[in-house]
């Protein structure tokens, strides 16, 4: 019985796999069972941005799980408190809470601004049309997208989704009654689409209008993918939580809420907690995640090879302008958007050897590791033009291609 049926036979039908059969991984590269050596330009939905068998990041793996790899949140531990030293020196905000994943972040920051709020009236929490912050129900109340949200209602109440990037409508809904404003300021599900310079002045001026906290989802696009630390230093903001967890870890499962010093006395001892948060293993990892991004230039090179990318990805719109209608993002967070479903080309990517995925239906979506460099764009681009060159031809029937890439988040 080959993995694809057993597969079928004991799990729940959430994924839709890809026909691959991963064995390892050595630097930007994955590799097959079946001899194949695959580029991988979506490192894992933006996770491994250290590439695989990272010899520092193993080192310090192997290193912790030799002392212990759970105690728990009743013990002080020195992987733990490193981590948070240096999340809140390099983010300048003043605590940190450790938790597991994206989502939980998310959880736990509506957590803080519901007790935040508590007894100041306001209630009202306000997200945007087509974000992503994760599939626990709370983050499915800050989303309108129905394939996300249909069929586990009732979800939170007192939340609304307005229009991304409609300054009208953000002046329509905010008031003394809203509690917080939750944002990705560059929304990666939805096809790498960047909040506008107006909407974030108009946003902070609300808020400093009507006192309410402002919450930076910086999930996928935070810890150096866009160029800067978080994806909102692109712009001129200062939220007060910022929820950060895929890449952290380094491939084990890390989040982690930062919170500015509106914020920093709002949990109390028993008023949050987890179990796994803070694993100490996955906090060494995260240690030497920072150490690569802030002192071994891994940020610098993420700015540098993303804007030969993104210059390429605009060479490639002006060759094929019926095709491609736009290029977006910051840094090596980037989209493609094409004027047809994107899958075909992504299956064709593969068959070229390279890893890359579709989003949004129509949005090719490129989220290396941080480690590529100039060649490994070059590659990209040379397969990328090459089946663009084809979907050009009258009689271009498209490569065969037995299951779809799935938008997996």
């Amino acid at each position: 019985m080959g993995m694809t049926q057993r597969e079928a036979n004991v799990f729940f039908h959430t994924y839709k796999r890809l026909p691959l059969e991963i064995t390892h991984g050595e630097g930007v590269y994955m590799y097959t069972a079946d001899g194949r050596r695959y580029l991988d330009m979506f490192s894992g939905l933006a996770v491994n941005i250290l590439g695989y068998g990272h010899a520092r990041l193993v080192q310090a793996i192997e290193q912790q799980t030799r002392k212990y790899i759970h105690l728990s949140n009743f013990y002080l531990q020195e992987p733990q408190i490193r981590l948070a030293e240096m999340l809140a020196k390099a983010s300048d905000f003043s605590r940190v809470f450790f938790c597991n994943s994206g989502t939980e972040a998310i959880e736990g920051a509506i957590k803080i601004a519901r007790k935040w709020g508590s007894g100041k009236k306001k209630i009202e929490l306000v997200g945007f049309s087509n974000a992503f912050h994760g599939r626990t129900l709370g983050a499915l109340s800050m989303t309108d997208r129905p394939k996300y949200r249909d069929g586990f209602e009732p979800l939170l109440s007192h939340c609304r989704t307005i229009p991304f990037n409609d300054t009208n409508a953000l002046r329509t809904i905010i008031g003394n009654h809203t509690l917080a404003v939750v944002l990705e300021f560059i929304q990666g599900e939805s096809g790498i689409r960047t909040v506008s310079s107006q909407m974030v002045e108009e946003l902070t001026a609300l808020k400093s209008k009507y006192g309410f906290l402002l919450i930076a989802d910086e999930v996928q696009s935070g810890l150096g993918r866009t160029g800067k630390l978080f994806g909102f230093h692109h712009y001129a903001v200062n939220p007060d939580i910022v929820v950060v967890a895929k890449p952290l870890g380094g491939g084990l499962p890390l989040g982690a809420i930062l919170g500015n010093s509106t914020v920093a006395e709002v949990l109390q001892p028993g008023s949050h907690g987890t179990t796994f948060g803070g694993n100490p293993v996955a906090c060494a990892a995260g240690a030497v995640v920072l150490e690569e991004l802030l002192e071994n230039g891994l940020i610098k090179n993420a700015e540098s090879v993303g804007h030969t990318f993104k210059e390429e990805l605009f060479k490639l719109q002006r060759e094929f302008p019926r095709i491609v209608r736009e290029v977006r993002g910051f840094g090596l967070m980037l989209g493609v958007d094409l004027d047809r479903d994107c899958e075909p080309v992504v299956a064709g990517m593969r068959e070229r050897n390279i890893l890359t995925n579709c989003t949004d239906q129509t949005v090719l979506r490129f989220l290396p590791p941080l480690t590529i460099n100039q060649s490994h764009v070059q590659e990209t681009i040379t397969a990328l033009r090459e089946i663009l060159g084809q979907l050009e031809q009258p009689d271009y029937v498209g490569e065969h291609e037995s299951e779809n890439t799935p938008a997996l988040e």
